[in-house]
């Protein structure tokens, strides 16, 4: 399952050619994102993905990123086999994640984080799992572009029943930081390993895994300080 909570993991977001999946899992990834919203640059037809990653999907996570979802194309998803989480970029309600969770639905909720007074509706979502990106009208994510990671930290103080996936801005130059000051459960990138939209580069993926796991290794090296 993805995110999995006792196990820190990278997701790579927006492949648009299908044989990308395989090279990116090789190079240690735990969860591609096939981005089936129509208007993204990154979009993959939800048929292109039935046809060309059953193979991948099979020994692999993948994520099927959604914006506001018509009732065809969601049922779609769902009943394709193809993804182990439904992840909900669009103005999705509370009611609608409660509804898709009734029938055994893994959901993942984005959000979007403008303040520290953006944080509450995280409670208000009765998924485990909340992607938290930067606030940015209009996008749905993938606009490289950060936010505080001090309001990631703030969100699992205050939730932390929660698991926090963090995106935004991300790359492999600053995602060490990132996992050593947050301590997500998972990171979350799409242009900062890219050469062209929905185009990755294999190199910087590398990159971007190992130093992932770089910082959550450091963490786990960490010695807690005796209080007695």
């Amino acid at each position: 399952m993805f995110p999995d909570p006792a196990r820190p993991s990278v997701k790579i977001c927006g492949i648009t050619r299908p044989e990308q999946a395989a090279e990116i899992f090789a190079l240690g990834a735990d969860a591609v994102g096939i981005n089936l919203w129509s208007k993204s640059k990154r979009h993959m037809p939800l048929d292109v993905a039935m046809n060309s990653l059953r193979g991948v999907a099979a020994q692999h996570a993948l994520v099927a990123v959604l914006v506001n979802p018509d009732a065809a194309l969601l049922e779609m998803a769902i009943i394709s086999g193809l993804f182990q989480a439904l992840q909900l970029h669009g103005d999705e309600t509370p009611m609608d994640v409660e509804i898709l969770m009734s029938r055994g639905v893994n959901v993942i909720k984005a959000l979007q984080v403008r303040d520290a007074a953006s944080l509450s509706q995280i409670g208000e979502f009765p998924c485990k799992a909340i992607l938290l990106d930067a606030y940015n009208p209009g996008t749905y994510g993938g606009g490289g572009h950060a936010f505080p990671w001090e309001l990631a930290v703030r969100a699992q103080e205050m939730f932390p029943d929660k698991h926090v996936l963090l995106s935004g801005g991300l790359n492999a130059d600053n995602v060490r930081t990132a996992v050593q000051q947050t301590h997500p459960v998972a990171v979350d990138v799409a242009s900062g390993v890219e050469s062209a939209p929905g185009i990755k580069d294999l190199g910087l993926v590398a990159r971007f895994v190992a130093e992932a796991r770089a910082g959550w290794g450091m963490l786990s090296q960490a010695v807690p300080l005796r209080t007695s």
